[in-house]
This record gives C-alpha cells, sequence and structure tokens, in this order.
C-alpha cells in the first residue's frame, strides 16, 4: 500500500470515525498551514460522507513565534472576540470540529512566561461558552496528530534527518490502526473492549482509588454517581464520535477535594510550546500545595496558577503498560499520545459527562457534586510497569485494578 493511499485511510478514519460527519452537517478543521495537503483530503472525505460545508482554521508556528516575539504586551490580553463567537455559533448550530495536532513541543522556548500565561487567560476566558460544548459532548470533536519536522526531529534525533517525519507518520499509522485491513471496523472492535472495562468500573462504583509506584503514593476519591468513559463518546443528538485517536484511556472525574498524597510524573509534558520534566506534586485535600521539576518548573507552577480551579484535578485515566503506545517505546512528546501509553492524571476542568446528568449541570451544580471547574484540562502522565492501583468499596474493603501496570481484572 502506498503512502498516499495510507494517508487517505486517515483522512477517512477522521472523517468517518473520529467526527463521524453527518448529511448535511458542517465541518470545522483547525490545522496546520504545512499540513495544506493532508487537509484536502479531509475536506473531500468531509464532503464524500455529505458534509453541508467545511470550513478551515489555519495556524502556523513560525507566525505564533514571531507574535509571541514582537507583539506588544497588551495583545497577549485581548482574544478575537468575532472568532469565539463564530465558534459559539457553529457549535450552536450542531457542526463537528476536528483538530490537527501538529506543534513543534518547544515552540516557545525562552519566551517570557508572562506573556504565556496571558494569552493561556485570555484564550480561556473568550472560549469558555465554545468549550462547555465540547467538554460536555454536546457536539462532535476528534483530534488527531500531523508529523511536523520540529516535531519529528525532537521524537527520532537517532534517525538521518530526512528520515525522521517519515518515521513519525508510521509511528501515528501504527497507532490509529491504520494498517489494519479495516481499520474502521478495527476501532469498532477496539471501543468494544474499552467498553468492558467501563462496565466493570461503572459497577463497581468505587470510593477511592489507591496509587503506589516509586514518587507516587497517593489517594483519590471519587464523587457519587461517577461515570467512567471509554473509547468513543455521544453527542447530544445521538451521534457517536471518537475525541481522541489514538486512545486506549478508560476515565472518570475525581472528587474535586478528595485527593492526598504526592504524585510522579513519568513522561515529559509539552504545555504551551515549552516542556516540562520530571516533577512531582504534592496534594493535601484536593488541592496542589507543592511542585517541584528538574525542567520547566516555572511555566508548571504558572499553569497551576491559572485560575481557581487549576489547582485541582479534574480527570483520572487508566491505561494499561501493555498499550500498543506504550509497548512501541517511543516517547512523542505529544500527549495525545503519551497519555495513551500510561496512566494519566489532568490538571483542571472535569468532563461532566462523567457525572450522572452531569451534561445539563451548571459549573456551580457540578462543583456542588464534587466536580472541579475551571479555564484548563491538562493531562500529564504517571504511569508505568510498576504502578499499583487498588479500588477501595464503599464498604472500605480494597481490591486489586492494577498490577505492575496492567489491568488486575
Amino acid at each position: 500500500m502506498t503512502f498516499e493511499n495510507l494517508l487517505d485511510r486517515y483522512a477517512e478514519l477522521a472523517v468517518r470515525v473520529g467526527v463521524n460527519v453527518q448529511n448535511m452537517q458542517t465541518l470545522v478543521v483547525a490545522g496546520p498551514v504545512q499540513s495544506a495537503p493532508f487537509i484536502r483530503k479531509v475536506v473531500r472525505k468531509a464532503y464524500e460522507a455529505g458534509a453541508k460545508h467545511v470550513y478551515i482554521d489555519w495556524n502556523d508556528d513560525e507566525l505564533t513565534r514571531m507574535k509571541y516575539e514582537l507583539a506588544p504586551e497588551e495583545a497577549f490580553e485581548e482574544f478575537p472576540l468575532w472568532k469565539a463567537k463564530g465558534w459559539e455559533e457553529l457549535a450552536e448550530q450542531g457542526a463537528a470540529f476536528l483538530y490537527l495536532s501538529s506543534s513543534n513541543p518547544d515552540l516557545l522556548q525562552g519566551i517570557d512566561q508572562e506573556r504565556i500565561v496571558k494569552a493561556s487567560k485570555a484564550s480561556g476566558q473568550a472560549l469558555q461558552r465554545f468549550r462547555s460544548y465540547t467538554m460536555a459532548d454536546k457536539v462532535s470533536w476528534s483530534v488527531i496528530a500531523i508529523p511536523s519536522p520540529a516535531w519529528a526531529n525532537l521524537v527520532f534525533p537517532e534517525l538521518p534527518e530526512d528520515e525522521r517525519e517519515q518515521a513519525l507518520w508510521e509511528a501515528i499509522f501504527a497507532a490509529t490502526r491504520i494498517h489494519e485491513p479495516d481499520p474502521v471496523q478495527a476501532w469498532k472492535e477496539h471501543h468494544q473492549e474499552l467498553n468492558r472495562k467501563v462496565e466493570h468500573l461503572n459497577e463497581k462504583q468505587y470510593k477511592a482509588l489507591h496509587y503506589e509506584a516509586p514518587g507516587t503514593r497517593l489517594t483519590i476519591e471519587l464523587p457519587a454517581n461517577h461515570i467512567w468513559i471509554g473509547g468513543g463518546s455521544v453527542n447530544q443528538d445521538g451521534v457517536s464520535f471518537m475525541a481522541n485517536m489514538p486512545t486506549e484511556e478508560v476515565f472518570t472525574a475525581p472528587k474535586r477535594d478528595g485527593v492526598n498524597g504526592v504524585v510522579q510524573s513519568t513522561k515529559p509534558l509539552s504545555y504551551q510550546g515549552t516542556l516540562i520534566e520530571d516533577f512531582q506534586l504534592t496534594f493535601e485535600k484536593g488541592r496542589i500545595v507543592q511542585v517541584t521539576a528538574k525542567k520547566g518548573e516555572d511555566s508548571l507552577k504558572r499553569l497551576i496558577e491559572t485560575d481557581e480551579g487549576s489547582c485541582y484535578l479534574g480527570e483520572v485515566a487508566l491505561v494499561p503498560h501493555l498499550s500498543p503506545i506504550s509497548q512501541s517505546n517511543i516517547i512523542f512528546f505529544n500527549t495525545l499520545f503519551d497519555e495513551n501509553a500510561s496512566n494519566h492524571l489532568a490538571i483542571g476542568k472535569a468532563y461532566p459527562t462523567n457525572l450522572q446528568d452531569g451534561s445539563g449541570m451548571s459549573d456551580d451544580e457540578l462543583q456542588q457534586h464534587g466536580l472541579n471547574t475551571s479555564m484548563v484540562h491538562v493531562d500529564f502522565m504517571i504511569g508505568s510497569d510498576k504502578m499499583n492501583i487498588d479500588g477501595e468499596t464503599r464498604q472500605g474493603e480494597r481490591e486489586p485494578i492494577f498490577r505492575n501496570g496492567n489491568w488486575a481484572f
């Protein structure tokens, strides 16, 4: 099979399984200018699937870096309201949203952190209503990855420079099951397998999870009526979609004030163009009270100071060490992939869908039921082949969930 054939398969998977475009539906594609040839394939597949409109929101790393270097300070306190309102309107009309992740993980290395924080807050505030549509799965949305030279150089520095981007393409194809005889059917079967884990955990309704690993001793309470989710989701119109491709996780929301102990990261975190490595967080009554990191500590501290909810957790996710991405032994420096090679947690906002009837609740109501709210949602990896996790039942008994990094049931 030629490379062009594989690209066609990938585009079709994104359209048919990722966002699952419906007849006469609008699709919004956000992606980098260097990926125009692939985006054209996505647009063709979308129209073939029945899309009414396909709108492209282009981005460019060089222009992004240029703005952070040269724009006046006031520019980072603003976000174009015409764009925020436009995305809100598209969501209200039932559009689907496909995001192509391709940024250089070191894009903003050396940039004044204050500028990055201001820009993050401005966009978070302006897009808060739009993000409520995606966080509550009211609309279909999906994230896939596209290689860039800078990203490929970071992932495969040992290869000749002219082979790195192709190697990253191959790694992405492997992780997204593109080489399977029928990738769409392969994803359906994968979704069913994840659902078996989800059903077991939802039936258990554990009171708390207890983590033990090198550098990690952590207890995470779970709210009453929490819901585990894995694989695909369903939007408010009953249409299924796959928010992350790849995905190997099942996840739920922790109790906002019920996290205590210490957790150690096991993979780098790429956040706002900066790599954060080898960090440890200490929690008391849900709140992050201490932060240490060998690299990017200032960026991590600024992340948890974004707003009132950014020093609490919003997600707890389980991923076996034997997942295909983990077994590839590739560190992608991209959360979309690295979070699917490792148990992980997320700083910030919880998904309303992780609580019974949560999708219809306001932020205040979600918080009253134990879920965290914030402008941010940032995943970080904590899993390894040395991690054990127990589930604590409502009767106070402990049952094995993970042993040596893998499922124990």
